[in-house]
């Protein structure tokens, strides 16, 4: 049972981010329509690590989205310390922001350990 819950276990980032992009592109797509099909060239790299795993291209997902987490992190700091003020809809969103930014920092992080592990 361990085995195979740490065999599937290396799955769970890419399988997080593209449910993340889905989630964008539907709520995306009630309101813009056709031009919210260009959000799901985002989940390729993702699907293809499914697909075909690359030692390469896992470690470059990991950074990149390491770093893009980092500035969201930055920025969900800056919100809730109220160092700068922001709108009154964009502050309602502050508890699931916060969760949604530190899980994408944590699958990032999850994603570069999995290609460290592979490299050694």
């Amino acid at each position: 049972m361990k085995k195979q819950i740490s065999k599937y276990s290396k799955f769970i980032p890419y399988l997080y981010f593209i449910v993340a992009v889905a989630y964008w592109f539907t709520d995306v797509n009630k309101n813009e329509g056709i031009t919210a099909y260009p959000i799901l060239l985002i989940a390729i790299p993702f699907v293809w690590q499914l697909i075909k795993p690359s030692k390469q291209l896992n470690f470059s997902l990991g950074i990149i989205f390491v770093c893009v987490s980092s500035y969201m992190i930055l920025a969900y700091l800056i919100d809730f310390f109220n160092i700068i003020s922001f709108p009154e809809t964009l502050s309602n969103f502050i508890i699931l922001g916060g969760m949604f930014v530190f899980t994408n920092f944590l699958m990032s992080l999850w994603m570069i350990r999995n290609s460290m592990k592979k490299a050694f």
